[in-house]
């Protein structure tokens, strides 16, 4: 992918992007996370109306089904449209997942190739950071290779040395071994961000991928790994899709889903006890 620079200045924000490593100021207050929508159209029109409520709208990975009849092509040309209004009516952080891989990198891996059509529009996407005022967002691939699991560590690793008070990730698939990647018979997570959580320590984890953990009694919405929140809405049906809301100025998140609602505290030491069963 090629690299290139784009400055754009809208009323009183300043967008500054260089494909891979977006800079993006604005003050944010409110986070809504999305994942595993999988060309779900109705939840996609959710999203878009209510995103005017939040500051940033971020997109965990899985836009596209590969089960779907649409070809992934088809897909793409419709999500795309989908990032666009959402980037007009206000931030969007999109990361790939393992539905999303249309074709191959440069280094010969899978990736997201249709992407990067969002990014051009403006919307941050894989490989760029965002910063919000005291918040840095990372917002990683769904890496098909070591080429690409090299290039995510590397990214995490430049971030942590530029870390401002605050630092999320947005990464399709939740760390091994929590309750937010359980699926009523496993612990189905990704070792390799287990690790990296370990040793960059960031504030939040921003993920999805595992649809079950939310609705599974001894599954979780979120945990918290030493200073690391981890988040995942899970994946519903319905016109409405999981999702959690992120206050930052209330230090709060709160989960909806067709189960009930769930609320925690940011600066609890833990994932509060489950009441929706």
């Amino acid at each position: 992918m090629d690299c290139g620079d784009v400055h754009r200045r809208e009323s009183t924000v300043i967008l500054e992007v260089v494909l891979h490593r977006s800079l993006v100021h604005w003050v944010p207050m409110r986070i809504l996370l999305v994942s595993d929508l999988h060309y779900r159209l109705p939840q996609l029109d959710w999203v878009v109306g209510v995103a005017p409520q939040f500051d940033l709208v971020v997109m965990a990975g899985d836009h596209l089904d590969i089960s779907s009849a649409v070809s992934l092509d088809a897909q793409s040309i419709v999500v795309l449209q989908y990032l666009s209004l959402l980037r007009a009516a206000g931030h969007v952080a999109v990361s790939s997942g393992n539905h999303d891989l249309t074709g191959p990198d440069p280094r010969g891996e899978q990736c997201a190739l249709w992407l990067e059509e969002a990014r051009a529009a403006g919307v941050p996407t894989d490989g760029d950071s965002v910063l919000i005022d005291d918040t840095l967002i990372t917002i990683c691939p769904w890496w098909d290779g070591p080429a690409g699991r090299l290039a995510t560590e590397a990214l995490l690793a430049a971030d942590a040395e530029r870390r401002p008070q605050r630092w999320v990730w947005v990464y399709h698939w939740p760390p091994a071994d929590s309750p937010t990647c359980w699926t009523g018979r496993k612990h189905y997570g990704d070792a390799d961000v287990a690790a990296w959580v370990a040793r960059f320590r960031p504030d939040m984890v921003l993920s999805g991928h595992v649809h079950q953990p939310p609705f599974r009694p001894d599954g979780a919405w979120a945990d918290r790994i030493g200073p690391t929140w981890i988040f995942n809405a899970g994946h519903q049906i319905g016109p409405v899709p999981a999702h959690i809301e992120i206050d930052f100025a209330a230090g709060s998140a709160t989960w909806h889903s067709m189960l009930g609602t769930e609320e925690l505290r940011l600066q609890d030491a833990e994932a509060p006890t489950r009441s929706v069963f």
